[in-house]
């Protein structure tokens, strides 16, 4: 697609310095660019970069100018730049069918404008809302919901009961609704308690290739509207998340346990169940989390502790082998050995 810098300046809200009916065709890094891209910069250092690259214009924040690129100014770099990748590569449109592989249950309802893929599988009862798009391989259980345009990529799968909002994206792999982790130890064996209750997505969430959040024991696992949850995230049983909250890479969050809106869980985080973690909550990379967290807050380690106690404990540790040296030579002076 192509634009001329004025049209892409109007949709990103942007302000233009220079020429502004260059046409842009296309978006690029600054070191691949080429003639005709539009790129982008959020600092002094990068702009000097992407002001000797190919690029026709440049995205920038308030103040900056360049005597050699058109400058669209913005309020915030990093959304024109989601939003001008939107406007150069929208998502590929599914036209509405059904393929005839894809088997259909008789009491399911899908809306005429739905694209169901080869090779799905929709169960009894299940609601499939106007423009939702199952790519190939997905599978729906019985009575579950899926909201208006909602997006399942190949072989994704939602268990019985699931209801999913609108605008849901689930990535291959995802697994929607599997049982609970649940098993209590009866006579010498790991005996299973059925796990009947089911997950509820709600608006605007995605879920990440091979990630997992598993059905209720009893009752819901919910994931609030506007919640993003990266790759191979394990969600366990009864978990309540809020809204727009983001679970990064691998993290893994115990059944049960309750997050606030606006969290933020870096990669590899633990969470341990039964907990209660506030709004608003940042936890560092391969953090595990042991003790409820108020609002607001940011911890970080093993266990999980306030940052600012953290810090001190791992600056404590670096100066320990030092510490060690100087008490073996005061041990020395004062054993004079």
């Amino acid at each position: 697609m192509s634009f001329t810098i004025a049209e892409i300046a109007k949709r990103l809200q942007g302000e233009v310095v220079g020429e502004n009916q260059a046409v842009l065709t296309g978006f690029s890094n600054p070191d691949i660019a080429k003639t005709g891209d539009l790129t982008f910069a959020e600092n002094a250092e990068y702009f000097g970069i992407a002001e000797h690259s190919a690029a026709t214009a440049i995205i920038a924040a308030k103040g900056f100018t360049s005597t050699r690129k058109t400058v669209i100014r913005v309020a915030n770099p990093r959304v024109a730049f989601a939003r001008a990748m939107e406007a150069f590569f929208p998502e590929p449109v599914s036209l509405p069918g059904i393929h005839a592989s894809a088997v259909i249950a008789v009491s399911a309802q899908v809306d005429p404008t739905a694209h169901i893929g080869p090779h799905c599988t929709v169960g009894e009862r299940v609601k499939i809302g106007p423009r939702c798009v199952l790519q190939a391989g997905n599978y729906i259980g019985d009575d579950s919901v899926l909201g208006e345009g909602t997006k399942l990529f190949a072989n994704a799968t939602v268990y019985a009961a699931s209801q999913i909002g609108r605008r849901v994206r689930l990535h291959s792999g995802a697994v929607i609704g599997a049982d609970g982790f649940g098993y209590v130890f009866d006579s010498g064996i790991q005996r299973k308690v059925p796990q009947i209750g089911h997950v509820v997505l709600g608006d605007d969430v995605e879920i990440g290739a091979n990630a997992t959040v598993d059905r209720g024991a009893i009752g819901s696992t919910v994931i609030g509207p506007g919640t993003k949850i990266d790759n191979l995230v394990q969600v366990g049983h009864n978990v309540e998340i809020g809204a727009h909250c983001i679970l990064c890479a691998q993290v893994g969050v115990a059944g049960s346990s309750k997050l606030g809106n606006y969290c933020v869980l870096a990669g590899q985080v633990g969470i341990s169940g039964h907990l209660k973690i506030g709004n608003q909550v940042t936890i560092g990379s391969k953090s595990g989390v042991m003790n409820n967290i108020p609002d607001r807050e940011t911890w970080l380690g093993i266990p999980a502790r306030p940052d600012k106690q953290a810090k001190r404990m791992m600056l404590g540790l670096m100066r320990l082998p030092d510490l060690l040296k100087k008490v073996a030579a005061w041990e020395k002076k004062l054993t004079g050995n």
